[in-house]
């Protein structure tokens, strides 16, 4: 299967959104902590606002026209932040989410910001 990267559309919010939910739910449930995103509405929610608003930049991996992962990008201040990178826990350990962090380093590059932050778990070691 073949993947794509593209720009994120606010019709992506649902499945966005419920891959944020599963993806932080099975990390979560490997270290014993409690959820973040505590439900699929919260996800989608969290999504639609990020897909709505200007200062953030999105990006959507995608195979066979399924979405897989998705990464947000904060360009609101001169430091831009990925929050969040995820990819679907069915589709994990192929890569889709160096790609995608491969493509945020590219943009933030292209865009000029002085650095870039990844929000992360403490306890989600691979994440680094």
């Amino acid at each position: 299967m073949d993947m794509i990267l593209r720009p994120g559309r606010l019709e992506d919010a649902n499945a966005c959104g419920m891959i944020v939910f599963e993806a932080f739910k099975s990390i979560v449930r490997q270290h014993n902590f409690p959820l973040d995103i505590p439900s699929a509405e919260i996800g989608i929610g969290l999504v639609t606002r990020m897909l709505s608003h200007p200062g953030f930049y999105s990006l959507i991996a995608e195979m066979d026209g399924t979405v897989v992962g998705s990464l947000f990008l904060d360009e609101r201040g001169p430091i831009a932040a990925v929050d969040p990178l995820t990819v679907d826990p069915a589709m994990q350990n192929q890569a889709i989410g160096r790609r995608l962090m491969l493509a945020a380093l590219e943009r933030v590059a292209e865009r000029r910001h002085a650095g870039l932050r990844l929000v992360q778990s403490a306890y989600h070691y691979r994440s680094l």
